[in-house]
């Protein structure tokens, strides 16, 4: 029998794997939770979930690989880590955890639908790749159908980078409205925002400005688009970017504190520096306190969609995004 250290809401616990059988137990001499120790079970609990999960498959290769034979039903690869004890009626803690579909950029919108139940959550929001500025509107239709079919829900849409022409700010509202997106993550020109907030009255529709940190001359900080939208209409908002945030030095619990009545989306991931410089890399790897992010996230009663942008390895994403999000369900069993 392999044991592997993990995390619940008790305390530290072991993984005990028979096969592709995992079962939870008391871990003897648990010691006090904390960052460290999140980290370290994170990336055991991943290395579990490569030992007792089936590696995706996507694409042709998934069509032509002959089918291995399995002995129980196939289940996505992160209830493995609680199968077969009582699954929390919802491992995210009132948090809307999902994925912004730029992780999965080099893949149809099909696998991208498929890639995402895969890794265990059910929030999505499709970036231009996945659903093109340019289509129509049976095309966007079609496309929500495909993720509402397939037992997701879709949360808008986005980044998307609007001039400041009125025929383009019309284009982006009518995208969003035909594909029922409740909110356009954008980076609009200054410029265009008395237009697009005469838009958001007239489509009543919600907007999330992106923050892109240090090579943004507009918008590096969720606080430089609170400056710019707190005395305009409530549908106009942020969609903070932890890691870009990060990079510029600042610390995103007070931000997000700052931020709450106008937070209307959250791109989560981490970075292995709190610079310019800092890379993408999986969450509980990097130098952001996710713990306290989720604690502040929590602490605001934030309602909208949490959603992993992970930004590295974009050819082969999936074990990076079970890892991140292996770390977050590990985090909030913990603290909430």
């Amino acid at each position: 029998m392999e044991r592997v250290p993990t995390v619940s809401s008790r305390g530290l616990l072991d993984l005990e794997c028979v096969g592709r059988a995992c079962y939870l137990a008391p871990m003897k001499n648990s010691e006090r939770l904390n960052r460290r120790h999140f980290l370290h079970t994170s990336l055991l609990g991943s290395a579990a979930l490569a030992a007792t999960s089936e590696p995706f498959r996507s694409g042709a290769a998934a069509a032509d690989a002959p089918s291995a034979p399995v002995s129980q039903p196939r289940v996505p690869a992160l209830d493995l880590i609680t199968s077969p004890t009582k699954v929390p009626r919802d491992p995210w803690h009132g948090l809307k955890v999902g994925v912004t579909s730029y992780t999965l950029r080099n893949f149809s919108l099909d696998q991208a639908i498929a890639m995402t139940k895969e890794a265990g959550v059910k929030y999505i929001s499709l970036k231009d790749m996945h659903l093109p500025l340019k289509s129509t509107r049976e095309q966007r239709q079609e496309a929500r159908k495909k993720v509402e079919d397939a037992g997701l829900v879709l949360m808008g849409g986005g980044v998307i980078y609007i001039k400041n022409y009125e025929e383009e700010i019309q284009g982006v509202f009518e995208y969003a409205k035909d594909a029922g997106m409740p909110t356009i993550i954008c980076s609009p020109d200054p410029e265009a925002l008395d237009a697009i907030e005469k838009a958001t009255k007239k489509y009543d529709q919600r907007i999330a400005i992106h923050n892109h940190g240090p090579t943004d001359k507009r918008y590096p900080s969720p606080l430089d688009v609170l400056r710019l939208v707190k005395d305009r209409d409530s549908r106009m908002g942020i969609c903070m970017d932890v890691g870009h945030t990060v990079r510029i030095g600042q610390d995103p619990v007070p931000v997000i504190e700052q931020c709450a009545a106008r937070l209307y989306d959250f791109h989560m991931k981490d970075v292995t520096a709190p610079t310019k410089e800092g890379k993408p890399i999986e969450v509980g790897r990097g130098v952001i306190d996710i713990v306290a992010v989720f604690k502040a996230l929590i602490k605001v009663n934030f309602s909208n969609h949490v959603a992993l942008e992970y930004e590295a390895h974009g050819d082969a994403p999936m074990p990076g995004m079970i890892e991140s999000y292996a770390y977050m369900r590990g985090v909030l069993a913990a603290i909430a």
